[in-house]
């Protein structure tokens, strides 16, 4: 799945996309794109990716993303029914930073890691978000904006360990997309520093400064977090030998699988599978 910087078509005038996705799958590659993005899922179930997160969705849940932040899900393809989901798109700098607004601020800059709302607290809120592809002009502006308040009231986690900066220049985005997207395809074997440096155009002692600085940590300890999340699903999603799932997350070694699985989860792939059986 190759990522991609993402062009939402906003009409001339226009700084807000609502919309409600109604299909049998989430064809969306993993992406990123200079909007902020508010997801709702309706329906479907299967695993989504937010920066360096892996993890499950199913529906009820709202997720809230800053720009640059790459994301996609993926739904399970023998799943019954369809993948339905609303979601608004709006351009950076439409509401003034002014102290009325504060909190909304202080969650958008949270949303940088992604942001999954409490879905107690947020069920309130669904109706109004729902009925924001029905709408234009101010009137779309003003009920984004009260949607968002209230959300501010609300309990969520993020996702992400990571966050990406604001105002990302396109070239790192580019580079940071292609690693993620050569990651996906090819963590289940050994990867090399200096493929991945070759991989963006850049030097292997300059990959690692910009890799740190983009990430917050080193290449390796990102690979073997994503390695476990990944894992971690198989773990819940599949009934394979603990044995093979480590192997298929690119673990030769089934006890410096172990080592890596505690390190990241605190506790082992046997008790973990057995927590959530």
């Amino acid at each position: 799945m190759k990522p991609i910087l993402e062009q939402i078509d906003l009409r001339r005038g226009q700084s807000i996309l609502a919309f409600r996705h109604l299909e049998k799958n989430f064809e969306t590659p993993w992406h990123f794109h200079p909007q902020h993005e508010l997801t709702y899922i309706e329906e479907s179930v299967g695993t989504k990716f937010v920066g360096d997160y892996v993890g499950a969705y199913e529906p009820g849940e709202l997720v809230l993303l800053r720009s640059n932040l790459p994301h996609c899900w993926k739904n399970h393809t023998n799943q019954p029914g369809q993948s339905i989901s609303t979601v608004v798109q709006w351009n950076k700098g439409i509401f003034s930073k002014v102290p009325e607004l504060s909190p909304l601020f202080e969650m958008l800059s949270a949303a940088s890691k992604g942001i999954l709302f409490d879905k107690e607290e947020s069920l309130s809120i669904i109706p109004q978000l729902k009925d924001l592809p029905t709408l234009n002009g101010p009137t779309l502006y003003l009920q984004l904006l009260e949607v968002l308040m209230d959300l501010t009231r609300c309990s969520y986690r993020t996702l992400s360990e990571a966050s990406f900066t604001d105002d990302l220049p396109s070239e790192y985005g580019n580079r940071m997309a292609t690693v993620h997207g050569f990651i996906e395809k090819n963590y289940g074997r050994k990867i090399y520093l200096k493929e991945m440096a070759d991989l963006v155009n850049m030097s292997e002692q300059s990959f690692s400064r910009f890799f740190s600085k983009m990430m917050g940590r080193p290449f390796f300890t990102f690979l073997n977090e994503y390695r476990i999340n990944m894992a971690s699903r198989m773990l819940i999603d599949t009934d394979w030998a603990i044995t093979e799932i480590g192997y298929q997350c690119g673990y030769d070694s089934p006890s410096f699988f172990n080592k890596q699985f505690n390190k990241f989860k605190n506790t082992s792939p046997l008790r973990y599978r057995g927590a959530y059986k």
